[in-house]
């Protein structure tokens, strides 16, 4: 039987001494007798429920991490009021897709942080993770038409290339990097910068709600719509249907 692979005391020490933390706040005696006793455990629980070791690059840019974070920050902000106006002003007309976006990356690292960077952007919400097709699926809001979804599967992939260009693996970045100079539409736009977008676009959006019903949900990858005529004439009016 083949060892299975182990993780470095140095790869988990980090994870030690917050645990160690956690052993000592909850009795709330850091004392060197209890923390030496909840080192112990901690060597225990690391040892006995075995993590899979977590593949890292060995690159961190910092001044990318920083432009990230602003620019994340900003979105937030700016994803929250959007989400505001759709509910406002389009409120029980608007048609959510499942939009499912296939990444570039191979790391389990980087597929997280992805998914949960866009999670905690108002707007969407991780709804399944295929790692076998390294494929996340989100439930984004307002998604009406196959353009929209497009755009859509574009910002989850610039919030991807941001964290490649942060701690990806240097053939990530180089392949990145060959991808922009290839013509790829949302890098060329966005260079060679970690800095993010919002994946709500309300301009378009609340315009679109407040013209009337247009049905055209996407699903998956498929980019089908739910009612293919109203899509091949979207200049219907209410009078029209009518």
């Amino acid at each position: 039987m083949s060892s299975r692979p182990k993780n470095s005391l140095l790869v988990e020490l980090p994870l030690l001494v917050w645990l160690v933390l956690v052993w000592g706040a909850l009795w709330g005696d850091f004392g060197v007798g209890n923390l030496l006793f909840g080192a112990l455990l901690a060597l225990l629980v690391t040892w006995v429920l075995y993590l899979p070791p977590v593949q890292l690059s060995g690159r961190f840019n910092l001044l990318q991490f920083a432009l990230f974070a602003v620019t994340f920050v900003w979105q937030v902000a700016k994803a929250s009021v959007d989400v505001m106006l759709v509910a406002i002003l389009v409120g029980p007309r608007a048609r959510n897709a499942v939009v499912g976006v296939e990444l570039r990356t191979r790391s389990d690292l980087l597929l997280t942080a992805t998914g949960h960077t866009m999670a905690l952007i108002p707007g969407s919400i991780l709804v399944e993770v295929d790692r076998s097709r390294w494929t996340l699926y989100f439930h984004a809001l307002n998604v009406r038409t196959p353009e929209e979804a497009e755009s859509f599967r574009r910002s989850v992939r610039q919030v991807e290339a941001a964290w490649i260009r942060i701690m990806g693996t240097r053939e990530e970045l180089t392949a990145l990097r060959a991808e922009r100079r290839g013509g790829g539409a949302a890098e060329s736009e966005q260079g060679d910068s970690a800095a993010i977008g919002s994946p709500v676009t309300a301009e378009q959006q609340i315009v679109g709600g407040r013209r009337g019903d247009v049905p055209a949900g996407t699903t998956g990858n498929t980019g089908t719509t739910e009612n293919p005529r109203a899509a091949e004439n979207p200049q219907t009016t209410e009078e029209d249907r009518s």
